[in-house]
């Protein structure tokens, strides 16, 4: 089945029944059939673009449920990779079935584009660097005096190139991701990006949560249709405040995995693999966070 950290802990799945293709991040991705595949989302977590070797109990069926709940309520904004089966119906071994029931999805193959579509409403993290040092973020200009945190005038579009396990991603002009995917297909991205940010952070401000910037991925099938794919404004994804506690100045406390990024900044490690074990309360306080970003954006009412 895999190994595993913790009781309820998948730190890499190994179905019996299907055949591996590929092994992301966070994900392990099988061939279904020739126009599907399922994609598996374990408990691994990646920090500075290195897989800590310690997983965090929940997290992947977190991720995928929030995925979903985020894919059924954009589907009127941009069509999305999942096929509508059951992710148990396509695994043979009962074992196996339990184990893939609320962390698989099974999806459409298609042509993933080669560029991460980046949306930031607020100034953190490398933004708030890059703004540091230029007045402006991956070279689009800002306003003056911005603090930390600060709300940008209008959420902005920064594109990334997609990086190799163990390699850092790398921000390129919107010229740069014309060049890579059409100057059409870009200016498609690029609005629904935005456009499904405004609508996610606008629901999840009302839920007392501030999405300061995100990423999604889309792709395309052989008629050149584009669907939104992989995950959609989850914790691992997308920075989570909560509205209670933002303020300008400081970087705010988080939903999201900032919490282990800022216990790792804490340690002698050059941000290189191998990445550090983590200790028992951070691995339990991360935990907690993913589970209550679920619980606040998803409850009804």
């Amino acid at each position: 089945m895999g190994t595993t950290a913790g009781e309820s802990a998948l730190f890499e799945s190994n179905l019996t029944g299907l055949k591996r293709i590929s092994q992301g991040k966070v994900r392990d991705i099988y061939e279904v059939d020739a126009d599907q595949l399922l994609i598996v989302t374990s408990d691994r977590l990646s920090a500075f673009d290195v897989v800590l070797p310690t997983p965090i109990p929940g997290k992947g069926e977190v991720l995928t449920q929030l995925s979903n709940f985020w894919f059924e309520r954009m589907r009127a904004v941009v069509p999305n990779h999942l096929t509508g089966r059951r992710p148990e119906d396509v695994v043979q071994d009962p074992a196996e079935r339990a184990l893939v029931a609320r962390r698989a999805i099974v999806v459409r193959r298609l042509q993933p584009l080669p560029v991460e579509a980046v949306v930031r409403g607020y100034l953190i993290g490398s933004g708030w660097k890059d703004y540091q040092a230029t007045g402006a973020v991956c070279g689009i200009p800002l306003p003056r005096g911005l603090p930390m945190a600060a709300q940008l005038p209008e959420p902005i579009f920064t594109p990334a190139t997609k990086a190799e396990i163990g390699q850092h991603d790398e921000n390129i002009s919107f010229a740069e991701m014309e060049k890579l995917v059409g100057a059409g297909l870009a200016r498609q991205v690029r609005d629904l990006a935005i456009e499904i940010y405004h609508r996610g952070a606008e629901y999840a401000r009302g839920r007392g949560i501030i999405i300061a910037d995100t990423k999604f991925e889309f792709g395309l099938d052989a008629a050149g249709k584009l669907y939104l794919i992989d995950e959609v404004l989850t914790p691992d994804s997308s920075r989570f405040w909560p509205a209670a506690e933002y303020r300008t100045g400081i970087s705010p406390p988080s939903f999201d995995k900032q919490y282990v990024r800022d216990y790792l900044e804490t340690l002698d490690w050059g941000k290189t693999a191998p990445g550090p074990a983590l200790p028992p309360e951070v691995i339990r306080h991360t935990s907690a966070k993913y589970r209550q970003a679920l619980e606040l954006l998803t409850r009804p009412g």
